[in-house]
């Protein structure tokens, strides 16, 4: 519990939804207030001197019939649990370890445990206060019984539907591409776009002044979350501006310097103050690390070419390929964030298009080896990303391509691998307008 009131409200809200406490609990609540209100109806209200006799339940077979349903509740999510642990134990092995907290956090999976659990609550509870007295007789327990038991038996069935459907490759590889797509719709868009300067602005190391304060942090760990806003508020506040020295998703020790700050008049500032606006803990969140879901893609991709399971990795690829399109589309790369009279008052790590390319396609391309499909594809890709972004990203698509291709010259390929993969490139030069520097390639392809 310390852990969860150290976080912030974000934070702490994105943590407890991706346990498996927060949803169940709410079923188990839920369930609990269910049962006090069918004990009510029957015991207090006796709600079966209202209704035709037929309808009723004895005591006697009432108590067997929760008892039984107890059983039967109990052997239905001990099945489902087995099941659980059989998806996460092939999701770690076969994809990534990584992908783990997904399905757990995977809102249909928790409803799955919720029910079962609060089913299980409801009939534990109610079967306390059953009597064994003849003359008692019961109608709202057995039917809510009776309906969770359908309930129950209806869930298994579509938790193992779920889970078959969950693990298919492409609804994986689309699940991790619409978590990074909310990270730019909720993080990005909202909290950083609307403060960078639209400016064509760039600041080398030597014109950075010589008086730079440092801040160093005071733990060891991941940089999880900025509050932005705040961060321009007091910057603005105090009339400085900082500097981060490490990027959102990155590791930091303590005593180093995390942030520096410059400022205008000999004023005291409050370092902690700043050193507050900074969620750091002990691993990566994909709160606001854009960084995070595109390793993760790429993680299961890899994965893929050592099981040897080609499908899988092309299809990782057209999903990469697809997110690296949505950030350079919604995302500009200025590292200056300005207050409202466009001062600037934040200036974050500089991370442009051609970092995230690299990220996303690097580690792909190296596991790959001289499995040329597979390159060829990346080119593919490529030359697909060309066609749908702005021309001032065709630079780093072009010269990814041309330094994936110069490191295969060296290789023998086959006839038509040689083909294909000039084809793609020639298609992709087209695209770049970089048709002089194909032909330059395609003669040292020729001289090998």
């Amino acid at each position: 519990m310390k852990k969860y009131f150290k976080m912030s409200k974000r934070q702490r809200w994105e943590e407890i939804n991706a346990t498996l406490w927060f949803t169940p609990g709410i079923y188990i609540f839920l369930s609990i207030i269910l049962a006090v209100f069918t004990l009510l109806l029957d015991l207090k209200i006796d709600l079966s001197q209202y209704v035709n006799v037929k309808f009723t339940s004895e005591a006697r077979l009432t108590r067997i019939l929760v008892s039984t349903l107890i059983g039967g509740i109990l052997t239905l999510s001990a099945f489902t649990f087995n099941s659980l642990l059989v998806v996460l134990t092939t999701f770690s092995g076969q994809f990534s370890p990584r992908m783990l907290l997904n399905f757990v956090s995977d809102k249909k999976t928790q409803h799955v445990l919720g029910i079962f659990n609060g089913s299980f609550i409801y009939v534990l509870t109610v079967f306390l206060f059953i009597s064994n007295t003849d003359e008692e007789r019961y109608i709202a327990i057995p039917l809510v019984t009776v309906f969770l038991a359908f309930l129950t038996a209806i869930t298994f069935i579509y938790f193992i539907n779920h889970a078959t459907t969950w693990m298919q490759v492409h609804n994986i590889t689309d699940n991790m591409k619409e978590i990074t797509k909310r990270i730019i719709n909720f993080s990005i868009l909202k909290e950083v776009e609307p403060y960078r300067s639209t400016k064509d602005t760039k600041m080398d190391d030597k014109e950075y002044p010589k008086d730079g304060h440092p801040i160093d942090s005071k733990e060891s760990g991941y940089i999880q979350l900025v509050n932005y806003v705040k961060l321009i508020e007091i910057a603005s506040r105090d009339n400085v501006i900082v500097r981060f020295e490490y990027g959102v998703g990155e590791y930091v020790l303590e005593g180093a310097p995390v942030l520096t700050y410059w400022k205008e008049k000999e004023t005291a500032i409050n370092e902690l103050e700043y050193l507050k606006t900074l969620e750091i803990g002990h691993k990566q969140t994909e709160i606001q690390d854009l960084e995070f879901g595109v390793n993760k893609l790429s993680e299961i991709a890899i994965k893929a070419l050592g099981n040897n399971d080609p499908k899988t990795a092309l299809n990782t690829i057209h999903q990469m390929s697809d997110l690296l399109t949505i950030i350079a589309r919604y995302t500009h790369f200025s590292p200056f964030l300005i207050d409202k009279d466009e001062n600037i008052r934040v200036i974050l790590k500089e991370e442009d298009f051609e970092y995230y390319l690299y990220r996303g396609f690097a580690h792909i391309r190296h596991y790959a080896d001289r499995n040329w499909v597979i390159i060829t594809e990346i080119l593919a890709s490529l030359k697909s990303m060309a066609r749908s972004m702005d021309k001032v990203f065709h630079k780093d698509l072009w010269n990814f391509a041309v330094q994936t291709v110069k490191g295969i010259e060296k290789y023998e390929i086959y006839h038509l691998d040689r083909k294909y993969l000039l084809q793609e490139l020639s298609q992709l030069s087209i695209e770049t307008d970089r048709e002089n520097e194909y032909r330059e390639l395609e003669r040292a392809f020729d001289n090998k």
